[in-house]
């Protein structure tokens, strides 16, 4: 493992669960998982947070499960991920000219040219989340996709800025710092799954990431390495599991059990046979469900999401030409049997499951490579994008590991070089008496070195006896 590289770690606020994850990068760029927990979402609705406290005892909760993983860690701050409907986004242009013609275009003007884009005028409700420079532009050269050392008087890009209502982040923020964190960033949610299910030839060959999370499904769309669009459908899994929920009379709980279990989301490939025997309550008849009628509801559902996706597919140019990589599908949602099938045939587009186990690191638990991992293992991707491109100086690390060997070991270095120089010190006294001494014989001092220096030794050791023992004292020991 690679000491040296921060722990990051990844908080995913859903609709359905909250999962915080802890990963540090290893010596070959694979990400190693330190911390896991999770609890289940009560205060979130369709991606927002309508409940505060309830959020931030799940948020505890996530917490105390991933300390219960690792004692040893110590989590100060966390990247988010953001969604819900009020999520939109739009695209603009934006230009500086350069002072210092002569001079190479610096990371400073990119920081600048990004930084005049927050002032981009967009509702009084609405805020500013990200700001993605998609293509530069130098003079004349467009489609510039490094402008850093290039020579040029006007430096412009066309940028896909992502915005978010005031009220729903400052939510969010009041939720994870009465949780005792402090937010490092907030990510919009497809772009952190799309960091962990896509690798660079789905970014240049066009894909887009379809995450089908509890209260939502995001969107986003890329094509040559650029983020080409970005959208949050307002349906997810807690749609389906309502509408079998009224469709068929059962409880919440019972739905969402059929629609893990028992759920297609193509029903031609449901048995006509097949039935579920739902409990009846207070006494009453066990009830039947037809197998069917169950995969019936579930696809008028999923075709409806379907049907945002091919419209928003539409809506920028990019049809089933341009998607070669085709459509990723990821999140909770996508472990419904049969969807690729329904996905190909309703947006006639090639479709996969994204699975986030592209950049993990081998021993990693089984469970963090399902698909509704993707945006919290996304998150902490994205926090080494930024301390890899020093977009954000690292005062100190996101997390700390208090490991009592490693602290035990580094106050036994302490007290060697303390002991050490104490010696050392005593050392150059003796000499400066020796020399004032000029009247006692050769074989006086001689004598009078051996002895002292068998005493100064005696007492170096006495010392690092003693300070070793302390070290290694635990308290209990101490009280008896």
């Amino acid at each position: 493992m690679n000491q040296e590289a921060p722990i990051i770690v990844g908080l995913d606020i859903g609709t359905t669960k909250i999962a915080a994850i802890a990963g540090r990068k290893n010596e070959y760029g694979k990400l190693e998982i330190l911390g896991f927990g999770k609890a289940p979402s009560f205060g979130v609705q369709h991606g927002m947070v309508l409940n505060i406290d309830q959020t931030i005892k799940a948020i505890r909760q996530a917490l105390e499960n991933c300390y219960a993983s690792n004692p040893n860690l110590e989590i100060n701050e966390v990247y988010v991920g953001i969604a819900g409907h009020h999520i939109k986004s739009l695209q603009t242009r934006g230009d500086i000219v350069r002072n210092d013609t002569d001079a190479e275009i610096s990371q400073k003007d990119i920081d600048q040219l990004i930084n005049d884009q927050y002032k981009t005028v967009i509702p009084a409700s609405d805020q500013i989340i990200d700001v993605i420079p998609q293509q530069y532009i130098v003079d004349a050269l467009q489609n510039i996709t490094y402008p850093i050392g290039m020579s040029g008087v006007k430096v412009g890009a066309n940028f896909h800025i992502i915005t978010g209502d005031k009220n729903a982040i400052r939510n969010i923020n009041r939720s994870v710092e009465k949780s005792g964190l402090k937010i490092r960033d907030l990510v919009l949610q497809p772009l952190a799954s799309a960091a962990a299910v896509m690798c660079d030839m789905d970014f240049e060959a066009g894909v887009a990431i379809v995450d089908i999370g509890g209260g939502t499904t995001d969107l986003a769309v890329f094509y040559e390495g650029i983020l080409k669009h970005t959208a949050v459908i307002p349906y997810g899994g807690e749609n389906i599991t309502n509408d079998i929920k009224n469709g068929l009379g059962v409880l919440k709980t019972q739905a969402e059990q059929m629609k893990v279990q028992f759920g297609y989301a193509l029903a031609d490939e449901a048995k006509n046979n097949a039935y579920i025997t739902i409990p009846g309550l207070r006494g009453q008849s066990p009830k039947e469900i037809s197998v069917k009628n169950l995969a019936h509801i579930i696809q008028a559902r999923m075709s409806e999401i379907l049907d945002f996706v091919v419209f928003h597919l539409k809506q920028i140019g990019m049809d089933n030409k341009m998607l070669n990589g085709g459509i990723i599908l990821t999140g909770g949602g996508s472990q419904l049997k049969h969807l690729i099938q329904l996905t190909e045939y309703s947006t006639g587009v090639s479709a996969r499951i994204g699975y986030p186990n592209e950049h993990l690191a081998s021993g990693h638990i089984d469970e963090l490579t399902k698909p509704m991992y993707a945006t919290c293992i996304g998150l902490i991707l994205k926090g080494y994008n930024d301390y890899e491109n020093d977009r954000r100086a690292l005062e100190e690390n996101y997390v700390k590991i208090n490991t009592s060997y490693f602290a035990k070991e580094q106050a036994a270095r302490r007290a060697a070089q303390q002991s050490n120089q104490e010696w050392m010190e005593e050392e150059e006294e003796e000499t400066v008496t020796e020399q004032e001494e000029v009247t006692a014989t050769p074989q006086q001092v001689q004598d009078r070195k051996a002895r002292e220096r068998n005493a100064s030794l005696k007492t170096f050791l006495d010392r690092m006896k003693t300070k070793i023992i302390d070290m290694f004292t635990e308290e209990e020991d101490a009280k008896l």
